[in-house]
C-alpha cells in the first residue's frame, strides 16, 4: 500500500502492486506531472461479471501514462506485450503459487519452515510464538490451497500446471530468441513475472520447477540485475542510458 499525497494536500490510498508499479514507472518517466495527478489515471471502478457477481478493480492498471512523451525505445508491440505478460503473471500465475507450495501438509510445513528461517523468526519471536505461526500457519494454508486448487480449477497434479505456465514463459522467449521479455533487459513484464516466482523461492516447488522447467537460467539472470541495480534499472532505461533491445 502507498499513500499518494496530492497538491491539494490530499491524499490518495493505492493497494494494487501493479497499478502501483505503473505510477511510479510513469512517474519516473516524467516528473513534470505531480504524481498526485498522474494517480487520477488509476481509478477504482465496480462492476459486475458474467456470474452477476460485483467486482471491483483498477482502470489502466497495467498502461503507463507517456501521455505525449513517450520514450523512443517504446512501441505500440512492446506496450502490448508488457501489458498482455503482466496480466497473466497476475491472473494465471500468481493463482498457481499456494496450491502448490500447500498441496500437502508436509510440504506446508517445509514452506512456513522456510518462511522462518528467510525472516529470522527464532530471531523476532519468542520461541512459542515462532512455532505456533509455523504449525498454524501451515495448516490454515494447506486446507486454503485445496479451496483455491478448487476455484481456479485445477487437477491434482498441480505441479504440472505451474510446469506449463513456466514452460510457456520459456517459449515466448525462445521464439522471440532474447534474453528478457523485454529484450537485452527485464521489462515490467520480467520484473512482474519475477516478483511471483521469488515469493516461492527456497520452497520445494521452487526447487521441481528448477529441475523440471529451464525458468532457472532466466530467474537468475533477472535476480542478479535486480540485486545489482535496486531500483535504477528501470530509470535509466526511460532516461535512456539502458537501451530497451
Amino acid at each position: 500500500m502507498v499513500l499518494i499525497r496530492q497538491r491539494d494536500g490530499q491524499y490518495v490510498q493505492m493497494v494494487d502492486s501493479s497499478a502501483i508499479i505503473s505510477l511510479i514507472a510513469t512517474y519516473l518517466h516524467d516528473k513534470r506531472t505531480d504524481i498526485g495527478e498522474l494517480a487520477e489515471f488509476y481509478p477504482h471502478i465496480s462492476f459486475f461479471d458474467d456470474e452477476s457477481k460485483k467486482k471491483t478493480d483498477i482502470l489502466n492498471k497495467y498502461f503507463l501514462m507517456y501521455q505525449d512523451r513517450a520514450p523512443k525505445s517504446v512501441t505500440k508491440e512492446t506496450e502490448e506485450t508488457d501489458r498482455k505478460w503482466r496480466t497473466w503473471a497476475d491472473n494465471h500465475l500468481v493463482h498457481l503459487i499456494s496450491p502448490n507450495c500447500y498441496q500437502s501438509m508436509s510440504e506446508s510445513l517445509e514452506t512456513f519452515e522456510w518462511f522462518a528461517k528467510a525472516g529470522e523468526w527464532d530471531v523476532h519471536f519468542p520461541q512459542w510464538e515462532r512455532n505456533m505461526m509455523v504449525y498454524c500457519g501451515a495448516v490454515a494454508m494447506w486446507g486454503i490451497a485445496k479451496v483455491l486448487k478448487r476455484r481456479h480449477a485445477l487437477t491434482d497434479d498441480v505441479r504440472s500446471h505451474m510446469y506449463d505456465a513456466l514452460d510457456k514463459w520459456t517459449t515466448e522467449l525462445k521464439k522471440r530468441n532474447t534474453k528478457f521479455m523485454g529484450g537485452k533487459q527485464p521489462s515490467l513484464a520480467d520484473l512482474s513475472v519475477f516478483g511471483v516466482l521469488s515469493s516461492m523461492e527456497g520452497c520445494q516447488t521452487f526447487k521441481d520447477c528448477l529441475q523440471n522447467t529451464s525458468i532457472g537460467k532466466w530467474f537468475y539472470d533477472v535476480k542478479e540485475i535486480v540485486e545489482k541495480n535496486r531500483g535504477q534499472l528501470y530509470r535509466e532505461r526511460i532516461e535512456g542510458v539502458v537501451p530497451a533491445v
